[in-house]
């Protein structure tokens, strides 16, 4: 059946919008052009989503033609302000952006545990708000959060998980409670990674693959057909406890010792490097396996060598039962030491793990290094906040 004219309309405002967010500002003869409409259809669009405030005249195509030049027309950026948590075990980072995702204000603060839950929410939530004044934001629309754990589907809360400090999971609500108009959403941080990977870094080509984190902890996140499929209880990925040869034991419900994390997590990876003689200083907040594998890439010695080969013996168990499982075509090796190890590292992994495995796997190194959890959030806050503002009006 034929759209009715009201759902026509929505349609074709929402097609607009797209395509000024993704491309900029626009003519309407482009908008034409670009969605196929017709010249009155394109007039009336242009003139509903400025009459909802949603596009303004942001310019002049300055084409060369008889008359005056074209009006380009744009998004309202300010029409929203957003902001991007990155949430670590020993700190925060933050960012405050226009509806374009245009970052406004940055800012990043350690906070020690020790301190107590209570003062760590407090820290954390200061400088959010700290970060949105500097922005020139009177409130915040959506607020996306990216921390590691597993986040409960029913409610969308982070899950208590031993090990995590206790203020993560206060933070949300806390937020909640000082931006109560905004909406304000939690999700794991590797989950965060691939969003980020997919859309503007290693994997923009694909529509199906799997984001390894290796870092503190190992996980994953897996995207089939363009989507992030995070599981029954949003465990997927959970491959730290998967059990892998070369393990003195078992994983278990509570412990993943004996599992994955035992042969590829930061404190394996800092025992392997020491057993090959390897030092290493850390450079800021990255932890010492990373910094590690980092020099071991740079100093290119034989030591270096054995090691980063030791080491892609051990990531490969896991990459090869995952690839396996999903067959995904395509693995991008993330988080602290997969950054680390860069390309040298995923070329090991890659090579290792085309003798293991009869299905055809690229392996990629991740391309936006240690923003792309913070990069996620700020997509997955923006989208979420587009979402809203650019649905038709109920009637």
């Amino acid at each position: 059946m034929p759209a009715s004219p009201s759902t026509a309309r929505a349609i074709n405002d929402r097609l607009a919008l797209d395509l000024l967010q993704r491309q900029g500002p626009l003519t309407a003869g482009q908008l034409k052009q670009l969605t196929g409409l017709s010249r009155p259809t394109v007039a009336d669009l242009v003139d509903r989503l400025a009459a909802a405030g949603l596009i303004e005249v942001a310019g002049e195509s300055g084409e060369q033609r008889r008359g005056p030049n074209a009006r380009l027309y744009g998004i309202v950026a300010d029409r929203a302000h957003l902001a991007a948590l990155d949430v670590r075990t020993e700190g925060v980072t933050v960012l405050v952006s226009d509806l374009l995702g245009r970052v406004l204000a940055e800012a990043s603060a350690p906070i020690d545990d020790d301190s107590g839950t209570g003062p760590a929410v407090e820290q954390a939530v200061g400088l959010v708000e700290r970060a949105a004044k500097e922005a020139g934001a009177d409130r915040l629309h959506t607020v996306g959060i990216g921390a590691p754990g597993l986040i409960d589907p029913a409610n969308g809360e982070l899950r208590d998980a031993g090990g995590l400090p206790a203020w993560h999971r206060r933070l949300t609500a806390a937020l909640q409670e000082k931006f109560p108009e905004a909406r304000v959403g939690v999700e794991n941080e590797t989950n965060l990674a691939a969003l980020a990977e997919q859309r503007d870094g290693a994997a923009r080509d694909r529509d199906t693959f799997v984001l390894l984190w290796l870092g503190l902890g190992i996980g994953a996140a897996v995207v089939l057909d363009g989507t992030l499929r995070r599981g029954v209880s949003g465990g997927a990925g959970e491959i730290g406890f998967m059990p892998v040869p070369g393990t003195t034991g078992l994983p278990s419900a509570t412990d993943c010792d004996g599992g994955f994390h035992s042969v590829a997590g930061a404190a394996a990876v800092s025992a392997l490097a020491a057993e090959h003689g390897l030092t290493a200083s850390p450079a800021g907040p990255e932890p010492h396996a990373a910094a590690l594998v980092r020099e071991a890439v740079a100093g290119a010695g034989p030591d270096a060598e054995r090691f980063l080969d030791a080491l892609a013996d051990r990531i490969v168990l896991g990459a090869a039962a995952v690839v396996s499982v999903l067959d995904p075509g395509c693995l991008v090796l993330a988080g602290e030491i997969g950054r680390a190890g860069g390309d040298a590292l995923a070329a090991r992994v890659q090579r290792r793990l085309t003798r293991m495995s009869p299905l055809a796997t690229e392996v990629r190194a991740s391309t936006l290094g240690g923003e792309a959890v913070l990069r996620g959030a700020l997509l997955t806050a923006r989208d979420r906040a587009q979402d809203e503002l650019f649905a038709p009006p109920e009637r």
